[in-house]
């Protein structure tokens, strides 16, 4: 093998737009623009395929179906054949139960804590946090075949404040995801009844938004609580927010924390999973009890009451994300993960 060049196959059977697929777009890409010859091979999706090929890619689209679906591994299979990669890394679970093998290393990237049995022909299998790659090897794995390779995202330091709808001066308390029960968006109005003439903007869509809104009016709070949807300039809503809150029951990293250090903005999240392993509590944000509704308003209010305090998570965010979380940095620690994988 060519020790500068590195041929990768990346595996993708999901179908929407979470966090893992925005980063699977954003790390094929990166691997492309360093000159490492890429294949992505997607579940049918016109928008997702439209976003690689503006990348510089050419995906292949197959249907990534259910038990009966024997045509996307035929498939896959063909095509890889005839790209030659050194390494194939399935996305998730669908991807892994897909993935053929071949003359080329096969490797699964969980971003949580799936059923092992559907990678259980990969040779390699990567946590994109450490608690993940760790829990992996505590089924049994072992420890030469587990690796930890973090997420890194967009660097969105700098953008113009977008307020959509949010008075002029008013204290805005930003959120973002899919408005579903793991994400707590719940207790998050809930401590808005704590918080007097701040407004709340949640940035996501799903199925609790009637729930998110009847909650709004029951607490008093429904004139300062906004759910404008998803939204596309999240730049814009990080530079104009006060305080980012990532108040989810469960997470297995949180790219929008990771989101929230690039804008350079004081974070607030629940300590569980993802979250407790991005934030040093008091250092690069707040970390506070799951489902406590008191504490997480007294946190947010300590910050709206003291910028100074809120300025300097910020910073110190801001500067775990260039360390840690940036495309550079993360890149190498890959091209050099996926090379140990081959070797």
């Amino acid at each position: 093998m060519d020790p500068t060049v590195l041929r990768s196959a990346h595996l993708l059977g999901a179908r929407g737009d979470g966090g893992a697929e925005a980063f699977f777009e954003r790390l094929t890409a990166a691997l492309a623009t360093a000159g490492d010859p890429v294949m992505p091979i997607i579940r049918t999706n016109p928008e997702r395929a439209a976003r690689l090929h503006r990348a510089g890619l050419s995906p292949v689209q197959l249907p990534f179906g259910g038990p009966l679906d024997i045509i996307t591994k035929w498939r896959a299979a063909r095509h890889l054949r005839a790209f030659h990669p050194h390494i194939v890394v399935a996305w998730m679970g669908r991807a892994a139960s897909k993935a053929p093998t071949g003359d080329w290393a096969l490797a699964g990237r969980l971003g949580g804590y799936y059923d092992l049995n559907r990678f259980r022909y990969c040779n390699h299998l990567i946590g994109n946090t450490q608690a993940i790659a760790d829990w992996i090897l505590a089924q049994g794995w072992p420890a030469e075949r587990v690796h930890y390779l973090p997420n890194f995202a967009r660097d969105l330091r700098g953008a113009a404040p977008a307020r959509p709808d949010i008075p002029p001066g008013a204290k805005l308390v930003l959120a973002a995801g899919r408005l579903h029960p793991n994400k707590a968006f719940d207790v998050l109005i809930r401590a808005m009844a704590w918080l007097a003439d701040v407004h709340l903007l949640i940035a996501g869509e799903g199925p609790e938004r009637a729930a998110l809104e009847a909650l709004a009016r029951a607490e008093g709070v429904a004139s300062r609580v906004h759910l404008p949807g998803w939204q596309t300039d999240t730049a814009g809503l990080l530079a104009a927010c006060d305080v980012f809150v990532c108040p989810s029951r469960h997470e297995p990293l949180g790219n929008v924390v990771i989101e929230a250090f690039s804008a350079a903005r004081p974070v607030i999240a629940s300590a569980i999973d993802g979250p407790a392993t991005l934030i040093r509590d008091g250092e690069t944000g707040l970390l506070v009890p799951p489902d406590d509704t008191p504490a997480l308003a007294r946190a947010i209010q300590s910050l709206l009451d003291d910028p100074a305090r809120a300025a300097s998570l910020a910073r110190a965010g801001r500067t775990s994300f260039e360390a840690d979380h940036a495309a550079g940095p993360v890149l190498e620690k890959w091209r050099t993960g996926l090379r140990r994988m081959i070797a």
